[in-house]
């Protein structure tokens, strides 16, 4: 049975520059992920788990529902959409409590007219699709950085299994709904050499693929041209997309500001400079 807390606030305004509002309706995530995770060293930073172990603990807020009536009304002027997660994973995998409540917020914010983005290293239940209590104007996507399963065992050990999460995916796409990737934090080769393109390829049906190179990891961090390869990705992942029309978005950061302006392809296949 999983923990529960509760809270005096969830909706806040983000800092990432692709999200706009944002909830973290859970403390802690069994996915463990070990690049290592922003989202655990912050929480142990300021109080909010002890150790590694009570992360891999989520604590479901109990009263995420409440507070969601109190602060939709509060923010609804300044809401363009909500993302779910950056501190935590609303599908998480094997937590069906954590799901059930991932789902009610959905349809909370829905039923608001608020569209939901959502993020996760789990799998999608097939219900987002094949009932009418959410909206189809929701967008849901994956973090994919690799295709090797015995990588993903050492970098997010308790996630789903690669082919089932990308499959869950490919579900909701094929239903109809707006669906997107995060190639972030993207493994150097000195972690693990494989093919961008082979990854890019794996996803080549998303509407947005988003990409961002690994940053609090010390041997990727170490890792000579770490510079020159980022932004070699960074352009394929834009050559691709412009190919496919995906919408692209670079992460801040992922190349330094000296490299050559590269593009970002919209939807519409127009393309803008950043």
């Amino acid at each position: 049975m999983t923990k529960k807390i509760e809270k005096k606030s969830l909706l806040y305004k983000s800092k990432v520059e692709y999200a706009n509002f944002c909830i973290n309706h859970v403390v802690g995530c069994a996915h463990g992920c070990t690049y290592p995770c922003y989202a655990m060293l912050m929480a142990k930073r300021f109080g909010r788990i002890k150790d590694y172990d009570d992360w891999l603990e989520p604590k479901l807020v109990s009263n995420a529902i409440q507070i969601l009536d109190q602060e939709i009304p509060k923010y609804r002027n300044r809401i363009k959409f909500v993302h779910l997660c950056f501190a935590t994973d609303p599908f998480m995998y094997r937590h069906p409590e954590v799901e059930d409540l991932t789902l009610r917020i959905i349809k909370k914010l829905n039923d608001n007219d608020i569209k939901a983005t959502v993020l996760t290293k789990g799998t999608y239940p097939k219900e987002l699709a094949e009932t009418e209590e959410y909206g189809n104007y929701n967008t849901y996507g994956i973090t994919l950085v690799s295709l090797n399963e015995n990588f993903k065992r050492g970098f997010e050990p308790f996630s789903a299994p690669l082919k089932n999460r990308i499959a869950s995916l490919q579900y909701l796409h094929d239903a109809g709904l707006k669906t997107w990737v995060s190639i972030e934090p993207y493994p150097t080769p000195n972690l693990i050499e494989q093919e961008l393109s082979e990854v890019l390829s794996a996803v080549s049906f998303v509407d947005r693929i988003i990409f961002g190179k690994m940053n609090y990891n010390s041997r990727a961090n170490g890792f000579a041209g770490g510079a020159d390869f980022y932004k070699k990705c960074a352009n394929d992942v834009v050559d691709f997309c412009e190919k496919k029309n995906i919408d692209c978005h670079i992460k801040n950061g992922t190349r330094s500001k000296d490299d050559v302006t590269v593009k970002e392809v919209l939807p519409t296949g127009a393309v803008v400079s950043v």
